[in-house]
């Protein structure tokens, strides 16, 4: 039996992710929504899990909004008629989101701080703090097609919960997909972990510049404490010099395929045009790495 004839029950889950912003990691997971509906299966959701600045949709114009709620956590507050300002929650909090002072009966948590852990929850013993809906954020959800379809998480403005938002908008149901993208925000933080932590496959997108080099050999250290299976797409090929390969060949790193720098392209990024006119050079470069793609992420899914 060969590779394309296995059945995969659960949806198979691919991860864009990068070192540093600006690379084109949304380039890239946008080309690969689209290519991947013309040559592996149109049963595709496109995850933005870049939280504080979501912008895949932005090249998607007719992609109808079918879905629109609260993110939420569940939030403790303080019942100052049952406290006793003992101060105990206070001691069980890691986040230093609980203010009490008992001289002036005060007490109050701070919900942008709090982590929902319910360690408060346990350490009071008047059973004076109960849990609360608080919003932090936005999840929508957009139809492409009938099948295919946009999934994003926007974070609520001055909120420090983009790991908890990134989880939520990971459980939501995406319509029977084959294959879910999952676009990752820029960095090697915690945020980055909550996004490729599931992911059978990792794509990591760099540039070849110091810069881009500096970031990827960030990233590639984390996936590999993580113990997860990725390769590289270099992006804005024929700038910047030849360290970056020099080091994927030396660290035994696949290299999964390079996108040229075209200016033209470029300027159809920034007006939101990038699916618009996609050069032949890089249209073959994509149905590659779609096709081999396809067979390799089978052998972890």
């Amino acid at each position: 039996m060969t590779k394309t004839n296995v059945i995969i029950d659960m949806p198979v889950k691919i991860a864009i992710a990068s070192g540093k912003g600006g690379t084109g990691k949304t380039t890239v997971s946008v080309n690969l929504f689209h290519f991947i509906r013309q040559l592996w299966t149109n049963r595709v959701a496109l995850v933005d899990c870049d939280v504080e600045e979501p912008n895949d949709l932005i090249f998607f114009p007719g992609a109808k909004l079918v879905d629109e709620k609260d993110a939420t956590l569940p939030v403790p507050e303080i019942i100052t008629d049952k406290c006793t300002f003992c101060r105990r929650c206070v001691e069980y909090c890691e986040f230093n989101a609980i203010v009490v002072i008992p001289p002036v009966k005060f007490a109050e948590i701070n919900p942008s701080l709090c982590h929902s852990c319910g360690a408060c929850l346990v350490a009071c013993r008047d059973d004076a703090i109960v849990e609360k809906p608080y919003s932090i954020g936005k999840i929508r959800k957009y139809a492409v097609d009938e099948q295919a379809g946009i999934v994003e998480g926007l974070l609520k403005i001055g909120s420090a919960m983009q790991t908890s938002l990134i989880k939520i908008v990971k459980k939501e149901p995406v319509h029977d997909a084959e294959v879910i993208l999952y676009d990752a925000p820029p960095g090697t933080s915690c945020p980055v972990v909550t996004t490729t932590a599931d992911a059978n496959y990792i794509i990591l997108v760099t540039e070849p510049t110091p810069f881009g080099l500096h970031d990827l050999k960030l990233t590639v250290s984390l996936l590999k404490e993580l113990e997860k299976p990725f390769g590289v797409i270099v992006n804005k090929a024929g700038l910047g010099n030849r360290e970056i390969y020099k080091y994927l060949e030396e660290e035994n790193i696949e290299l999964i395929g390079e996108i040229p720098f075209d200016k033209t392209y470029a300027s159809g990024y920034a007006r939101g045009e990038l699916l618009s006119f996609i050069p032949k050079e890089m249209e073959t470069v994509y149905r590659k790495i779609v096709t081999e793609l396809k067979e390799k992420v089978i052998d972890y899914a």
